[in-house]
């Protein structure tokens, strides 16, 4: 321990003395003055935001983090009381390195070409919807390089099937594992769950950051709230530190810093193991030099469950393989969009008409297409002795997440607007049309067991049969939105509770109505109603309304009841279609924020994927920072981007009349419904009295565009 105490105070002093000159170097070139940051975060430099309370905007405020960890590296407590007494204060000068690390990766601008280096905070939220619902079990930083290509693409294969995010950092110089990746010409991106940070050693700070902005994103940690942070990444942020190759000393040091947020590192190299200590979950440092067993190793040492059901395909299965894209160069087959017909549908049928497992293939497979496409219908049968027809939906939406997650195949689209394809590396190994149906026959079972008995798939790839049956699709389409449509929240007597948030941000509970779903956008009222028929005892709960204590917010005693248990006796009451009086409060994994404009008597609406200003003055990073983390913030609230053109949204404040601005790309992909919303209300040629950026960024440009189009905003009764 002596030695290792010696490297880690060396490689501490040797860091602060590197930030002090790189930051006189940046004074003296562009002043004290000169903006200091990453892009994409409402935490500034999240790390010293978090654990010191500091708000660090310019080079000149940067010497404060240089002070700080001074003192940590020292082992003085700071003025906050910051400390981490544990192995004889190691962790305290761990702390340190990565404050310092923080600190070099702003002032240097720590980037390469290839590398996402800063992961945003929209990139947080939206991984967030991920980790909590389940797709991604956890995340693997892993440094370094294995000790040949083939391993290497085995070690992140293994990542990828057991459904967790690989962050790669590099050493800087040196061939590393993301090139190691590229050279066997495995698709890179957050989409497939392996996202290089950096080519060096100091990138992996952005994974560190990333998960201290979870406790401040969804966890409701304030500035300076150095316990709450570290004790909420170390007990619902899933994540560890995989080193391959040497063990330098910024990775030691850094490594000990990572130990304060629970994350265990696990080395092929020989080292001292570290047992159990007060943050970690079980051992702090784990050797293990069998290539074999590193991923099943990572998990076990970072306790993470794993939930992959086994699906009998020649192919890798797992959320990991979602985001895949089949592109042209690499296509053996594709089925629908502009090539062919082709649809999905599922249906009830009586019991006695549903063969449990069987799959047919009728008409031509992959290797007797004469050209690169066919046509494809997709006919799912369940049967259940008390299936209900309105979970026929929710099961069919479900084909396009279940077949994207086969390797070597890509799936867009629903109902009769599907589109296909099979790559030629799949069909290499064995992939055919009939694996679609033994997908969707596991995964439904898997999934959905406690409402279906037996689940039969016929497919179709002659295009007078697809025809045929696209026919009684169709007309089921049409009878089925028809009955949607009298789904109101006046028409049923319970509403649905969502606690799934709550792994990520404890305080948060959503409730979804028939007109309201949830804030991620995710989960509608009848996916409430069908988690809960399936897992009784799960994340989605009945709640019976009850009294109403008032019918224009929204309010209901037996709600509100539930709410004050449920959000550890935060909040005392919900206003279901209200923005100003208590409204809900909102984790992080929103799709849009709602957000009041007084000045033009509206309301405005950014989503997650704009990154622009908006007529506030803000990003949406910015609004997200005061919104998130389970509390209630008058004028402010997250939603799901369809609850916009629902007659219960913001209703008692006047509903979609109130919207003065959104992003261009939002108003676009709602237009028809917005059009169709406002004629119902009489609103004549609302959607081009929406201001967007194309417009209006700043206030008084919006202004002048509501004035100029006479917007009904205007003219409603004052919000405030």
């Amino acid at each position: 321990m002596s030695d290792i105490a010696g490297i880690v105070s060396a490689t501490t002093q040797k860091l602060i003395g590197m930030a002090e000159s790189a930051l006189a170097s940046a004074i003296k070139t562009k002043g004290e003055k000169e903006f200091l940051g990453f892009e994409g975060t409402a935490f500034y430099l999240p790390l010293a935001y978090s654990l010191l309370g500091l708000e660090v905007k310019d080079l000149k405020g940067a010497q404060d983090i240089i002070k700080n960890a001074l003192l940590l590296s020292e082992g003085k407590p700071l003025a906050n009381g910051l400390k981490v007494p544990h192995l004889d204060g190691l962790l305290s000068k761990g702390l340190a390195t990565l404050l310092i690390e923080e600190l070099l990766a702003a002032v240097l601008k720590l980037n390469a070409d290839g590398y996402l280096g800063f992961v945003p905070d929209t990139v947080l939220r939206s991984l967030g919807v991920q980790l909590v619902d389940g797709r991604i079990a956890g995340i693997a930083v892993v440094i370094g390089r294995a000790k040949d290509n083939p391993l290497a693409v085995k070690i992140i294969r293994g990542f990828q099937e057991k459904n967790i995010v690989s962050l790669l950092v590099g050493n800087k110089g040196e061939k590393n594992i993301k090139d190691q990746l590229v050279e066997e010409n495995v698709e890179l991106g957050l989409d497939n769950y392996i996202v290089p940070l950096g080519n060096e050693e100091l990138a992996s700070i952005f994974a560190v950051n990333f998960a201290i902005r979870a406790a401040l994103s969804f966890g409701g940690c304030k500035a300076g709230q150095w316990q709450e942070a570290l004790k909420y990444a170390q007990e619902r942020v899933p994540a560890f530190v995989v080193v391959l190759g040497k063990l330098s000393e910024v990775i030691v040091t850094t490594g000990l810093g990572v130990l304060n947020l629970g994350f265990p590192i696990i080395t092929d190299q020989d080292a001292p193991p570290v047992g159990k200590i007060e943050t970690t979950k079980y051992e702090a440092l784990v050797v293990e030099n069998n290539y074999e067993k590193i991923v099943a190793r990572s998990i076990e040492t970072r306790g993470i469950k794993i939930k992959v059901a086994h699906v009998p395909i020649p192919v890798l299965y797992g959320p990991a393989f979602e985001g895949e894209r089949v592109r042209k160069e690499n296509l053996k087959v594709e089925f629908g969009s502009k090539s062919s017909t082709a649809f999905e549908y599922l249906t009830a049928r009586p019991m006695d008409k549903v063969q449990d497992g069987k799959v047919e293939l009728i008409g031509p497979d992959v290797s007797e297409a004469p050209e690169k496409s066919l046509p494809l219908g997709i006919l799912v049968e369940v049967a259940a002795r008390n299936f209900n027809k309105d979970f026929e939906p929710i099961l069919e939406r479900q084909i396009h997440r279940y077949l994207n997650e086969a390797q070597g195949v890509m799936h867009m689209g629903q109902r009769e607007m599907i589109w296909v394809r099979i790559s030629q590396e799949a069909f290499d190994k064995g992939f055919r049309i009939k694996h679609f149906g033994t997908i969707i026959h596991a995964m439904l079972h898997k999934d959905f067991g406690a409402i279906v008995d037996k689940i039969q798939i016929t497919l179709f790839t002659k295009d007078e049969d697809v025809r045929k049956h696209l026919k009684g699709a169709m007309d089921a389409f049409t009878a089925r939105d028809e009955r949607l449509k009298d789904l109101v929240d006046e028409k049923v007597d319970t509403f649905y509770s969502c606690a799934l948030c709550q792994s990520f941000a404890p305080n948060h509970i959503c409730i979804i109505t028939p007109e309201r779903l949830g804030l991620c956008g995710a989960y509608s009222w009848l996916d409430a109603k069908a988690a809960f028929e399936i897992t009784p005892s799960g994340g989605n709960q009945p709640i019976k309304k009850g009294i109403c204590l008032d019918e224009r917010l929204g309010q209901w005693r037996a709600i509100n009841d539930f709410i004050f248990e449920k959000s550890n006796k935060t909040i005392n009451e919900v206003s279901m279609y209200s923005l100003l009086v208590a409204p809900q409060s909102s984790c992080g994994c929103f799709e849009c924020i709602v957000a009041l404009v007084p000045e033009a008597n509206g309301v405005m609406v950014v989503s997650r994927d704009y990154t622009g200003l908006t007529p506030l003055g803000m990003t949406f990073t910015q609004l997200a920072g005061s919104v998130g983390g389970g509390v209630q913030t008058p004028g402010f609230i997250g939603v799901g981007k369809l609850y916009l053109t629902s007659k219960k949204f913001i209703s008692s404040e006047g509903g979609l009349g109130r919207i003065v601005w959104m992003p261009k790309e939002l108003k676009d992909v709602l237009q028809a419904k917005i059009e169709q919303r406002a004629q119902a209300l009489g609103l004549s040629d609302f959607f081009g009295k929406i201001a967007d950026e194309t417009n209006a960024v700043t206030l008084e440009e919006l202004i002048g565009f509501l004035n100029k189009r006479k917007h009904p905003a205007l003219s409603m009764p004052a919000l405030i």
